[in-house]
């Protein structure tokens, strides 16, 4: 479903006809269109779309027939379906958000999924399922790409940057030159997060070190707008003046130099990463209020599933009992 498919190419100036498109567009379509993120749409488009399968739906006009019992049969068939807890969430988040905005243009009486009971977050128990590394495979994890070769100095200054600065690698693919940048003369990391929100991150020396290395070798430290982070090569179209993609940033760096350095890759991908450096930054003394800002967090229960400090073996009751 989209918008454009219900309207006219837009002329300059609305005609009737065009017009008239456009107030017949159904607020279903309405909705969709008016979710700018792109992943976002792309998540909730399938979410929808598994939604509408289940229950058999064809038209617009069937949303208004969807009961709470429906949206209940639908969450169990999703853990029948063995689910993790937070695909299910974002599922019925997706419905619900679908629905407040039907009610909003009063295209329906209620919220069907208001109520729904929803599977434990990770939040809700205050243990995160992304798995953090430990400091000295987090060093391996650092000397694994050759420092000799243009890839290697790239994938260096790459993990620095995700260890150091807690970044999703979505934001560290946006990433342009020019974002390193000088806030008070203290060199900062531009960082574009989620609902386009920025934030200046303080550089880490050791990444600011290897970005400036990698940066010197491939030669594009004068291109303010370009990408920061570019591919070394590219077979089919021969174009390196681009973003690295998120999912090549997982798999031909985080995930291969994983198992280079003889960590288990299966658990292992860049939220990990974000997560060791979460979890280290609050072990050595950092404030949770500043790491949940740090990390752009919209809310700190969030932030605290990294906060592992009270779960160190070393500090537990079992080593100070003596008989």
């Amino acid at each position: 479903m989209t918008l454009a498919n219900h309207a006219a190419p837009a002329p300059q100036s609305l005609n009737d006809n065009a017009f008239r498109q456009l107030a017949a567009v159904p607020p279903e379509v309405e909705w969709f269109a008016n979710l700018r993120n792109p992943n976002t749409r792309k998540a909730y488009q399938a979410d929808i779309r598994d939604f509408t399968t289940y229950t058999g739906i064809r038209e617009p006009e069937d949303f208004r027939r969807i009961t709470r019992a429906h949206v209940i049969a639908w969450r169990d068939h999703l853990v029948q379906r063995e689910l993790g807890s937070a695909t299910v969430r974002r599922k019925l988040a997706a419905l619900s958000s679908l629905y407040a905005y039907l009610c909003d243009r009063n295209a329906v009486e209620g919220n069907p999924v208001a109520g729904v009971a929803r599977p434990t977050s990770a939040t809700a128990t205050g243990e995160g399922s992304t798995p953090a590394i430990s400091a000295a495979q987090a060093r391996a994890l650092l000397e694994a790409p050759d420092p000799n070769t243009l890839k290697g100095k790239r994938d260096r200054a790459i993990l620095a940057t995700l260890l150091y600065h807690g970044i999703r690698r979505e934001e560290l693919a946006k990433l342009r030159v020019k974002d390193v940048h000088e806030r008070e003369g203290v060199p900062h990391l531009r960082i574009r997060g989620k609902r386009g929100k920025t934030r200046h991150l303080p550089a880490a020396p050791v990444a600011l070190r290897l970005i400036s290395a990698y940066l010197e070798a491939a030669g594009h430290a004068g291109d303010g707008g370009g990408a920061l982070f570019r591919p070394v090569k590219n077979n089919r179209t021969g174009t390196l003046d681009k973003h690295l993609h998120p999912e090549s940033i997982y798999q031909s760096v985080v995930r291969h130099y994983a198992k280079k350095a003889g960590i288990d890759a299966s658990g292992v991908g860049v939220h990990s990463l974000r997560a060791t450096a979460a979890t280290n930054a609050l072990l050595n003394g950092a404030d949770i209020a500043k790491v949940q800002t740090w990390l752009g967090h919209a809310n700190i229960s969030t932030t605290r599933i990294y906060d592992r400090r009270n779960d160190r073996p070393e500090d537990s009751p079992t080593y100070r009992v003596s008989y």
